[in-house]
């Protein structure tokens, strides 16, 4: 070799693997012992400018160097660096000594231009990264392992293991050791593997090496021979070998160029870790990270810190436990010929001492210690987009931190700054930045709550700087998107979403363009599966705006003309569909009845015709449920709706259902009525609660056919298999005891049978002693019977109250 890697006759070629340990200790004992003019590391050279932040103190691994073409954001690659790897290592070292940094691969604006920002952090794994290929490289064009190839030459079938026993856990040497052995001895491996496979099959390598080739003319023209190379050791033969200048520049002669932009960004141990998808990632970045940090005894403390955090998890976890399970991964490493216990030993002495045999702990110590949830963090001085610029001062105006371990975030919209969170979360999610993503809240329901749940992933670096184009602000930005989308929205439901986010995200200048969109979308859509498609998230956003104080007057009007249509096309549109036409209005029949509840509730009638909106939608469930050409789970459905809002009257729906189970109805479309009427989880409660409606329907069961038995019993397991187990058990024991009438009037006067379970009448006393544990329950206001004084000549025998176990044909307060 031309050029030196074990003495100072010239450059010092230090071939690496990126995110080793033990590499990045070799480099920081070889830079001490050769002290180098000027340090070369492998990265995009438009980084240069970029070193000097690494020395600040609000810069902390992991992080990485993002590069994007500036005209395509979306065209982006990463060089992320741990605190553990050789190359941050040398970064640091070099501005702890004043030695100037120079990167020297081929530069971000050709790899984006001819397409390697396709093999971003994200994408293929790739052997290059065995051997120290950094960054963005695909995997999927490297023919061979070189790791592999040598750990098969030294007799091992595990490649990471060797690479570990011969790299990653040998110490640093003693004193006088030559720093730069190991680096020699690794050249010469890689060497003969060159002379072998050329190029290992990856074509683009040579292009990038000609530019480190040429890198290295320069640096030596501008400090002399007295320098030190880091690269991948994969690297250190083409950079070694004697080539010439010409020949170099034909190689990167009519490349492809962008305009790019690069910036340093947070990034985290598990975005480093291999099964994350990133190519030149790690396994293990946790338990890599405390290798390099541990001075010595790395095995003992990292069994203490398993144990602290099973502790924390409430293991009994002793002292004890931590001695013997050292002793035994020693013995395992000692058995099995290894220099140091790796993870594979130290799994299975946890597993045997702490685990109790087990696998239980296993997973948790990967996810939080051999992975880890560590985020970076990049100075604020640090170039960005203008966009993450305000993004950054929004989130340290509300207190929002990011962070790479998931977490809940609960939400009152009635204070200020929670009222800022939800606006800047809302607003980063119509933008396509999904820092947090909304839940289903665990304790109240209100609309003055709202529940998130927040994860910082670095990808959204990159879906920052493409939504840079927007705007520079997020303000401004998510108003523009909005608009563009409004435009664009190919239907009537995409453009109700719409504004249902805009009014959240609180942008009143995009509002008005989505409202044009949605009422010209309104006016020409004629199919009312799409208009009752889109009115249950228009009503939403009325409802949002009421709750956030937003002026929703325009989104009500549109929400009251979108309904009235709704109700003049939908009885025609019920006619002449098979099933699953049937089931899919269903769908919307419930939806259509949900939006109208909620526009016309009472608090809103005054402004929008509540109350006569609601009179028109039942006249149109009315006209369903009765029009014998409409499908029986339609009109099943409507029956339902009308008798949960109480608008059918004394025997209104024994009436429909003995018409809709009568026998020259066919069983199938009867089938149909009952899973409309009685299907979903509350419909066996109802007719658990109604002796009449179960006699009918048991009463139509018994007198179906047997031809006709097969072709209903789907449709009626579909139905009762919806109801809970103990709804279930209820209705056969109900069936069991036969036919029963209605339960007696709650005045005590109808003279009526008792249905069995329910009492003679109604104590009044006995009720009214638990309306106030009843409301406090349920958090609702007073009661009728509050009105009412109790009868003292009626007064409950307090034995009686107090008896938990008295049978329930005695509690006669239950039904009430």
């Amino acid at each position: 070799m031309s050029e030196r890697t074990a003495n100072r006759g010239g450059p010092v070629l230090l071939g690496v693997r990126h995110h080793g340990p033990g590499s990045a200790r070799a480099v920081r004992a070889a830079l001490e012992q050769c002290r180098p003019a000027a340090v070369l590391i492998e990265g995009p050279p438009e980084a240069d400018e970029l070193v000097p932040l690494a020395a600040q103190e609000g810069m902390r691994p992991p992080v990485a160097l993002l590069a994007h073409a500036q005209d395509d954001p979306g065209r982006a690659a990463f060089w992320p660096l741990a605190e553990f790897s050789p190359e941050w290592v040398a970064m640091r070292w070099a501005l702890a000594h004043g030695v100037p940094v120079r990167f020297i691969d081929l530069p971000a604006a050709h790899s984006l231009a001819r397409g390697d920002d396709e093999e971003t952090a994200d994408d293929q794994e790739s052997a290059d990264e065995a051997t120290g290929g950094q960054g963005a490289r695909s995997g999927a064009e490297v023919r061979i392992d070189p790791i592999g190839v040598l750990a098969e030459a030294a007799g091992y079938d595990d490649p990471e293991r060797w690479w570990e026993d011969v790299i990653e856990h040998r110490g640093s040497g003693g004193a006088g050791a030559d720093a730069l052995a190991p680096f020699a001895a690794l050249a010469d491996a890689m060497g003969a593997l060159r002379e072998t496979y050329g190029d290992g099959g990856h074509d683009r390598d040579p292009v990038r090496e000609a530019h480190m080739r040429l890198r290295l003319r320069a640096a030596r023209r501008e400090f002399g021979d007295d320098l030190a190379v880091v690269c991948g050791a994969w690297h250190v033969p083409a950079l070694a070998r004697r080539t010439t200048m010409t020949a170099d520049r034909q190689l990167l002669k009519g490349l492809p160029k962008v305009k790019t932009a690069v910036t340093w960004v947070p990034w985290t141990h598990r975005r480093l870790s291999r099964r994350s998808g990133y190519g030149a990632g790690i396994a293990s970045p946790g338990w890599y990270s405390h290798l390099f940090s541990a001075p010595d005894r790395p095995v003992e403390r990292w069994l203490t810190k398993v144990a602290g955090l099973l502790r924390e998890e409430d293991y009994a976890v002793s002292s004890a436990h931590v001695i013997e399970a050292v002793r035994l991964a020693e013995g395992l490493a000692t058995v099995r010929g290894r220099p140091l216990a790796g993870l594979t030993e130290l799994d299975d002495a946890v597993r045997a001492v702490m685990g109790d045999g087990t696998d239980a702990p296993s997973s948790l110590i990967h996810d939080r210690l051999v992975v880890g949830e560590v985020l970076g963090e990049v100075p604020e001085d640090a170039p960005a987009v203008p966009l993450q610029q305000d993004i950054d001062r929004s989130r340290r105006t509300l207190r929002l931190k990011p962070e790479a371990l998931e977490r809940e975030l609960e939400l009152d919209l009635r204070k200020q700054t929670d009222a800022g969170r939800s606006r800047l979360l809302h607003r980063l999610r119509l933008l396509g930045i999904p820092w947090g993503e909304p839940t289903r809240s665990r304790g109240s329901t209100g609309t003055f709550r709202e529940t998130w749940r927040l994860r910082w992933e670095p990808e959204l670096s990159v879906r920052v700087a493409e939504a840079g184009i927007w705007g520079t602000t997020v303000l401004s930005a998510a108003t523009a998107k909005a608009a563009s989308e409004a435009s664009g929205a190919a239907g009537l439901a995409e453009v109700t979403a719409l504004a249902e986010r805009c009014l959240l995200a609180e942008l009143p200048d995009a509002l008005p363009v989505v409202m044009q969109a949605l009422s010209d979308r309104a006016a020409l859509d004629a199919d009312v599966g799409h208009l009752a498609q889109a009115l249950p998230a228009l009503v939403r956003s009325v409802r949002y705006g009421d709750v956030r104080g937003t002026d929703a007057a325009a989104l009500r009007e549109v929400a009251t003309g979108l309904a009235e249509r709704v109700f003049v096309g939908l009885p025609p549109a019920c006619l002449g569909l098979d099933a699953d036409g049937a089931a899919e209005m269903r769908g919307h029949l419930d939806a259509t009845h949900q939006a109208v509840g909620l526009l016309g509730q009472p608090e809103s009638e005054r402004q929008a015709g509540g109350k006569q909106l609601r009179a028109r939608w039942t006249g149109v469930l009315r006209a369903v449920s009765e029009r014998d050409a409409v499908s029986g789970l339609l009109r099943g459905r409507a029956t339902r709706l009308l008798l949960d809002d109480g608008e059918l009257g004394d025997g209104g729906a024994e009436r429909l259902m003995g018409l809709a189970l009568s026998p020259g109805t066919p069983p199938a479309e009867a089938a149909g009525w009952i899973e409309g009427f009685a299907g979903g989880g509350d419909g066996g409660m109802l007719l658990v609660h109604d002796a009449r409606l179960l006699a009918l329907v048991d009463g139509w069961l018994t007198g179906v056919p047997d031809a006709a038995f097969t072709d209903v019993l789907p449709l009626l397991r579909r139905t009762f298999a919806e109801y809970e187990t103990g709804v279930r058990r209820t209705l056969g024991e109900l069936v069991r005891r036969g036919p029963a009438t209605a339960p007696r009037h709650p005045a005590g006067d109808a003279p009526d049978a008792a249905v069995p379970g329910f009492g003679p009448g109604l104590d009044r006393d006995r009720a009214a002693a638990v309306l106030p544990t009843l409301r406090m329950l349920l958090g609702i206001g007073q009661h009728g019977f509050d009105d009412e004084q109790p009868d003292p000549s009626r007064r409950a025998d307090p034995s009686r109250l107090a008896d938990p176990y008295r049978p329930a044909d005695d509690l006669t307060g239950a039904r009430t």
